[in-house]
């Protein structure tokens, strides 16, 4: 067997793979390592526990919204005494963290082609991350309609002191055929940057139809790339009412009155959680497995992203009830920040960057808990068969797809990947996530029992294998490639 990036040999013969690792004195017995029957065993124990979505319950019923800066940051606090107890060495990694709260929220077109005296329309909205504030009494301007960013830039004469509504629809027929993450892009988008771009053209204000599949009169909120000098008001507003507002549109000019009065306060103090199970002879060497612990404030966050916390954490719960140690530590990291900035992988990134090359590989669940049906990898072409054994032990739980990209570009691993350590997620079924996601209806009672627990699995089976395997199964796109 040769290395991946260089030809040489690798450090341990596949004999001694199959063997298992020998450890130093006063350390645990000889790992199992990579074996047929010791992945089976991480496999089978995970998919038989119950213990992660009892902590999704702790987290979701026992605390709620999680959104940074707020109350709800008592899960980091949580998250640690429960790794604590599992034996995993804490640190908490402090992060400074934004810190916005939403306030009133009303809108209502007051005047329209063949309107009744008397009559308004309410509009169903909720602000986005980062908005600014109207006055209290609100504001009033006529509205614009544009389909995308392109559209807006080329109207710019229209937009002043107007309220722009971005008009992207989410393609769920996409969603149901496994590209639920396309045509989320494609709306995010539009929620991140349109803003941005309106109030840059002077708009009075930004609203962007919400981005999701279930047209339920739910908004969904999200992050925006507004400007600390040009936060105009900005919000999402549900499908049903962007196409109200599409119809009303058609008969002639309308006019809105909108109220937002959220607060941009002062940064606040925040931690990622790092819960360390050590590993036996290459001990600084690490592969990250995690999950972000901040949620939009509207719900719960038991998808987005509870279950990927509960999940990672479900793996060192897995190899304590098996007594294994891995070769390499295994890191599990509840990320703060994810949502609305990103800082708590910044920071991260920040402490290890001048030493990437002990961070072997990472690992985030943030896709939802739906099914999983397999693993999606930022590693080289030729690393693919090295995960043959790992794929030969999930297939009884029919999740042994491997999909190979050259960046995976989750959330709070971008940093790390870009920097060259492989990254890792779920390939899970996505077709309802965008249901529920940024909604008030990210609820525990969303996420099916049974599904989680195959994500568990997953992730212990795949944090196992990555921290047992002998040798480097490279960086994506590969060198000389």
């Amino acid at each position: 067997m040769h290395s991946i990036l260089t030809g040489a040999p690798l450090r341990r013969s596949a004999v001694s793979l199959a063997l298992g690792c020998i450890v130093s004195a006063g350390a645990f017995a000889a790992a199992p390592g990579n074996t047929p029957q010791a992945l089976a065993q991480v496999r089978d124990t995970a998919l038989q526990s119950d213990w992660a979505y009892a902590r999704l319950a702790d987290m979701t019923d026992l605390i709620g919204p999680r959104l940074s800066g707020s109350a709800g940051a008592a899960a980091v606090q949580q998250v640690a005494d429960t790794m604590r107890q599992l034996g995993a060495k804490v640190t908490l990694q402090p992060v400074k963290v934004p810190h916005w709260v939403r306030g009133v929220e009303t809108a209502e077109i007051v005047d329209y082609a063949g309107r009744p005296q008397g009559v308004s329309q309410r509009v169903v909205l909720t602000a986005l991350g980062g908005s600014g504030a109207t006055a209290a009494a609100g504001l009033t301007a006529p509205v614009i309609i544009v389909k995308s960013l392109e559209e807006l830039k080329a109207r710019a004469a229209e937009v002043k002191g107007a309220i722009v509504l971005i008009d992207t629809p989410f393609d769920q027929e996409m969603a149901e055929r496994g590209l639920a993450g396309v045509t989320y892009g494609q709306g995010s988008r539009s929620r991140f940057l349109g803003p941005k771009a309106a109030a840059d053209l002077g708009a009075a204000a930004a609203l962007v139809r919400s981005v999701g599949g279930a047209d339920f009169r739910i908004p969904h909120a999200g992050a925006t790339g507004l400007d600390d000098n040009k936060r105009i008001p900005a919000a999402a507003v549900t499908v049903e009412d962007a196409l109200l507002i599409g119809r009303l549109a058609a008969r002639g000019p309308m006019k809105m009155h909108l109220t937002l009065t959220p607060q941009n306060l002062p940064e606040a103090d925040s931690y990622n959680v790092i819960a360390d199970w050590p590993g036996t002879d290459k001990a600084d060497e690490v592969v990250v497995v995690s999950g972000h612990l901040d949620s939009w404030d509207l719900a719960t966050g038991a998808h987005d992203d509870g279950a990927g916390v509960v999940a990672a954490m479900g793996v060192v719960e897995t190899l304590k009830k098996l007594d294994y140690r891995p070769r390499r530590t295994i890191r599990v990291i509840a990320w703060m920040n994810e949502e609305n900035g990103g800082r708590g992988g910044q920071a991260y990134f920040e402490a290890h960057k001048q030493a990437l090359g002990k961070q072997y590989a990472a690992i985030e669940m943030d896709s939802g808990a739906g099914r999983p049906f397999g693993i999606k990898a930022s590693v080289g072409p030729k690393a693919e068969k090295l995960f043959t054994p790992l794929l030969a032990a999930l297939q009884p739980m029919g999740a042994h797809a491997f999909t190979r990209r050259d960046a995976l570009g989750t959330g709070d691993l971008h940093r790390l990947e870009t920097g060259g350590v492989p990254s890792f997620e779920p390939l899970v079924d996505s077709h309802s996530y965008f249901h529920y996601h940024h909604t008030p209806a990210d609820t525990l009672d969303k996420v099916d029992p049974n599904n989680l627990k195959r994500n568990v699995a997953l992730m212990s089976s795949l944090a196992w294998f990555l921290a047992n395997i002998d040798g480097e199964i490279g960086r994506a796109p590969e060198q000389g490639e």
